[in-house]
């Protein structure tokens, strides 16, 4: 399983997609559990997009730093990934 972090510009117009599990973490910020490769999940979140609204998709496999998100976040993102620094 892999967590993808994704911006837009715009609220996806339907959050069911390839993924486990979709999270909105902080407006135009989610993060994506998803057992598909990096291209499947940015095409269904590009689809879900109304018009041609930016995007962006990375895994995430380390824990980030941030502050601000919606509560839980850094909980889901520890069960998820490694921790940060680690190798």
């Amino acid at each position: 399983m892999t967590v993808y972090l994704a911006w837009t510009a715009a609220e996806p117009d339907d959050l069911d997609g390839p993924w486990q599990e979709a999270r909105p973490i902080a407006p135009g910020l989610l993060l994506i559990e998803s057992a598909e490769t990096l291209s499947v999940v940015y095409h269904a979140l590009k689809w879900s997009l109304p018009g041609d609204e930016a995007l962006i998709v990375t895994p995430v496999d380390r824990t980030p730093k941030s502050r601000g998100m919606a509560p839980g976040t850094t909980t889901w993102l520890r069960e998820r990934t490694s921790p940060a620094g680690s190798d």
